[in-house]
């Protein structure tokens, strides 16, 4: 229904943020991240999404529209609602999301307010198909053709402690590896760094 909402960002509280536009103050509920780019007294451009369910709208915003784009699929897995959607993206950017479910990896979502593991792997599951490659990494190029190791190697990583986040990041990044063995070693060097 709304696309964007351009206007003044007249307050800034702890889930959301009010902007006018044209004398109408909208609150609209918005990630950490997006918060956290908002100035009090500063025009932006929030890309929305109008959400109702059980007789009750809600207006989120967005600062981007991969965010946007993002959440909207995170609502098409079952038991995942506009709050937990928000809290993935309020730690997560969508390019996160999207190496994650490309690599199979659940521990990604381990810092999620909310979010179990059972959740998490649903998340992975259902958003399989609906998630292109080239989103890993902000469009990075990383070479994902054998999903399988690298998922493979990101598990590896986490159970010799590293965090789910850092693990993906680092094996989405390595471009070309014949085996997890040395996707592991270059993930570690990359991390070393």
């Amino acid at each position: 229904m709304y696309a964007y909402i351009s206007g003044i960002v007249d307050e800034i509280l702890t889930d959301r943020a009010v902007l006018e536009a044209g004398g109408v103050g909208y609150e609209l509920f918005c990630s950490a991240m997006t918060l956290k780019r908002l100035r009090v007294g500063q025009k932006e451009r929030l890309y929305t999404h109008l959400h109702l369910a059980e007789g009750i709208m809600a207006l989120y915003g967005f600062y981007e529209p991969e965010e946007k784009d993002m959440f909207r699929r995170l609502l098409t897995v079952t038991r995942v609602g506009p709050k937990l959607a928000l809290s993935v993206l309020s730690v997560l950017t969508p390019s996160d999301v999207a190496g994650a479910i490309v690599t199979n990896n659940a521990a990604a979502f381990d810092r999620v307010s909310g979010m179990g593991r059972k959740t998490a792997q649903r998340v992975l599951l259902e958003l399989k198909e609906r998630v292109e490659t080239s989103e890993m990494l902000g469009n990075s190029g990383a070479n994902v053709d054998a999903p399988d190791i690298r998922s493979e190697a990101v598990a590896a990583l986490v159970s010799l402690g590293y965090d789910g986040l850092a693990a993906g990041k680092a094996v989405a990044a390595i471009e070309q590896a014949d085996s997890v063995e040395t996707l592991i070693t270059a993930a570690l060097r990359k991390m070393a760094r």
